[in-house]
């Protein structure tokens, strides 16, 4: 045992290259912030209290009969085969009991379904991995990922407690006005996943070619976070979800600042080498890092490395038509703007991360809808 321990002393989940989990220690269900948040709460702890009498009754009653009854004070056990009475009252009451639970418990449950009335409707997307908003007739449409700086530190190693949310952190958080029933409309482009948000009290999958519905009603603004809780693939918890719930004036003002925003024309103009890396870095950490990695080597047998990639480091034209086309393996990013798509290519041809470096780089008002049908 002693050199057991001598052989493990100082091993830590950093010196194994490992990043342990942060959680806060809770004992209870948590309240959240919406009414069908609460009702669940009330339900929850009506249930633990009647398990918890229920315990208390049926121990009670065995411990005392096992003191007082003992062989050892010269009682004997009674012999006989069955008892009408008895048993009629121990099938009325555990039966009055469940009727009792079951009434609270549908009522919550029909109030979860309830999605009438609603006062506007969001449609929720999931892909690998990362989430699709889209606040239905309004036009604003937009995608959330996982923050760059969570992104960073969990792919190079660095000390995740010094990041603020590690991996509970958004780009593009879904906002929400307060005191607004909204409807929600659940679906995935590719896996199952779950979209969950503890402060609002429930959670909906989001199947691929199938459509669930859920609500909520958020009455005290503030920023509340969540995760995708089905195993959705081997970047499944790099997938958290950020709500931010904001008085109405304040909504509307972000709501038109963020249509506005969507609906502005890229920015062709110039940029020096320095910016389009930067910029290259952050595209290729939203878009390419989870498949590629952050060191550009790829899964051996599951994605291509980029590290000295012949189709990497080729001809500007053709990279530019694979990308817009992309392949039955990866997805087409003809959603990028021109400056973004601009920026990832010249960011994966000589990012010193990646191992390549062909010293050239590619303006935004270069990009032309060229395709390669070459996978």
């Amino acid at each position: 045992m002693k050199k057991i321990k001598q052989l493990f002393a100082g091993v830590t989940f950093a010196s194994l290259g490992l990043q342990s989990a942060q959680a806060d220690y809770t004992l209870n269900l948590m309240q959240g912030v919406t009414t069908v948040s609460h009702d669940i709460f009330d339900l929850h702890m009506l249930i633990l209290w009647v398990c918890v009498f229920i315990g208390i009754a049926v121990f009670g009653t065995m411990f005392y009969s096992m003191y007082h009854h003992r062989k050892s004070k010269g009682h004997k056990a009674a012999n006989f085969h069955e008892n009408t009475t008895v048993e009629i009252i121990w099938t009325i009451i555990p039966t009055l009991i469940l009727v009792a639970m079951a009434i609270p418990a549908t009522k919550t449950m029909l109030e979860l379904d309830n999605v009438q009335n609603s006062d506007m409707s969001i449609k929720v997307t999931g892909k690998q991995w990362y989430w699709d908003y889209e606040y239905l007739g309004t036009g604003v449409h937009f995608e959330s990922h996982l923050d760059a700086v969570s992104e960073k530190v969990h792919r190079d190693g660095s000390d995740p407690t010094r990041v603020p949310h590690y991996l509970l952190n958004v780009d593009n958080p879904l906002v929400v006005p307060v005191g607004k029933k909204i409807r929600f409309v659940f679906t995935a482009a590719d896996v199952i996943h779950s979209w969950w948000v503890p402060d609002l009290g429930w959670k909906k999958d989001a199947n691929p070619g199938f459509i669930n519905e859920a609500w909520t009603q958020v009455d005290k603004p503030g920023t509340y976070r969540g995760q995708c809780t089905e195993l959705c693939g081997r970047d499944h918890g790099f997938m958290p979800i950020v709500v931010i719930a904001m008085e109405q004036a304040d909504y509307d003002k972000w709501l038109q600042t963020t249509l506005a925003k969507q609906n502005e024309k890229p920015d062709l103009s110039d940029q020096n080498r320095q910016q389009l890396m930067t910029n290259g870095e952050a595209v290729y950490l939203k878009n390419c890092v989870a498949c590629h990695q952050i060191d550009g080597k790829g899964i051996n047998g599951t994605y291509p490395a980029l590290s000295g990639s012949a189709k990497v480091t080729g001809g500007i034209d053709p990279l530019i038509g694979f990308l817009q086309a992309g392949t039955s393996r990866m997805p087409a990013f003809a959603k990028l703007k021109d400056n973004e798509l601009a920026a990832v290519i010249t960011y994966i041809r000589n990012a010193p991360e990646l191992g390549n470096k062909v010293g050239d780089e590619i303006q935004p008002k270069a990009i032309t809808p060229v395709y390669d049908d070459d996978e």
